[in-house]
C-alpha cells in the first residue's frame, strides 16, 4: 500500500486544496465547468488514498481499490450539496467506503490452494466410505486416522472448502437498499466516524508549519512532556506551550 505511482498518478505530488478553493471549484462544477471538475478530483485524490489504506491486507491490488475509490469520489462530487454546511470530506468518505465495499462484495473470492482442496476431497471420500462401512458418521479423528494424517489437518482442509458466510450477505431487503451482515456488526474502534475524524485531523495538520507538526507529533503521538519536547528541539518550555496552543487553535478553526 506504499506505492508512489498508482494508476499512472504520482501520489507524492498530489495537490492539496483548502476549504475556500474547494467551495469555489464545487460551484464551478455545478455550473458545468469540466476543468474545475478535473482540478477538484485531482485535489481530492489524497482523500481516496487515505480511505483505501483501511482496506489493505485483503489481497486486493492497490490500483484497483484506487480506481474504485475514485468512482466514489466522483459520485460524492456530483451529489454534494453546498448548502449542507459540512466539510466535503465528511460527505465523501462514506461514499468512497461504500463504493469500495460494493466492489469487494461483488468480487469476493476465497482462494484455496490445490493441495488443500485435494486433502479436503479425499477426506470427504473417506468420510463417505467410513459411513457406509460402520453405519454412522465418523469423527474428524476417525477420518484423519484412516488417511494417516493429523486431525487438525483434516479439520483445516474441510473448513477451507466450506461455503463461508460473507459479511456482505444481505439479511434484509426493502426493495431498494439491502442491509448486510457487516452493517449489523459493531466495531467501535474502526467505525466510519472514527475514520472520518482521523482523516480530518490529518488534513488539519497539513495546514500547520513543520515545527508545529513536529511538536504535536511528539506531544500527542509519542507522549512526550512539554519539557522533553523543549529539550529535544532546543527551545524553551514556554515556547513549546505557545506553539502547541497556537497549532491546536488553528486546527480547531480549520476543522
Amino acid at each position: 500500500m506504499n506505492k508512489v505511482e498508482i494508476c499512472g498518478v504520482n501520489t507524492a505530488k498530489l495537490p492539496i486544496l483548502n476549504s475556500e478553493k474547494k467551495t469555489e471549484l464545487l460551484k464551478r462544477v455545478k455550473a458545468g465547468d469540466k476543468e474545475a471538475k478535473d482540478e477538484f478530483i485531482e485535489g481530492n485524490l489524497r482523500l481516496v488514498l487515505s480511505v483505501i489504506q483501511r482496506f489493505s491486507g485483503r489481497g486486493e491490488h492497490v490500483d484497483d481499490l484506487f480506481q474504485v475509490g475514485c468512482v466514489g469520489l466522483i459520485k460524492a462530487m456530483e451529489n454534494f450539496d453546498l448548502t449542507l454546511g459540512v466539510q466535503f470530506s465528511t460527505y465523501a468518505v462514506p461514499m468512497i467506503i461504500g463504493e469500495i465495499r460494493r466492489y469487494l462484495r461483488d468480487n469476493n473470492a476465497i482462494r484455496v490452494s490445490r493441495s488443500l482442496r485435494d486433502t479436503a476431497y479425499r477426506a470427504l471420500k473417506t468420510k463417505e466410505e467410513l459411513t457406509n462401512k460402520t453405519g454412522q458418521e465418523p469423527t474428524a479423528a476417525d477420518i484423519a486416522k484412516e488417511m494417516g494424517l493429523e486431525t487438525e489437518e483434516v479439520v483445516f482442509a474441510l473448513n477451507a472448502i466450506a461455503d463461508p458466510v460473507s459479511l456482505f450477505e444481505p439479511v434484509y431487503h426493502d426493495g431498494e437498499d439491502a442491509a448486510y451482515i457487516v452493517d449489523q456488526v459493531k466495531d467501535s474502534k474502526n467505525s466510519d466516524e472514527n475514520w472520518i475524524q482521523e482523516i480530518a485531523l490529518r488534513q488539519a495538520m497539513e495546514n500547520l508549519s513543520e515545527r508545529e507538526k513536529h511538536i504535536l507529533q511528539l506531544r500527542f503521538y509519542r507522549g512526550r512532556t512539554q519539557m522533553e519536547v523543549a529539550e529535544e528541539i532546543g527551545i524553551s518550555q514556554a515556547q513549546v506551550s505557545r506553539l502547541e496552543k497556537s497549532a491546536l487553535m488553528h486546527m480547531r478553526k480549520w476543522m
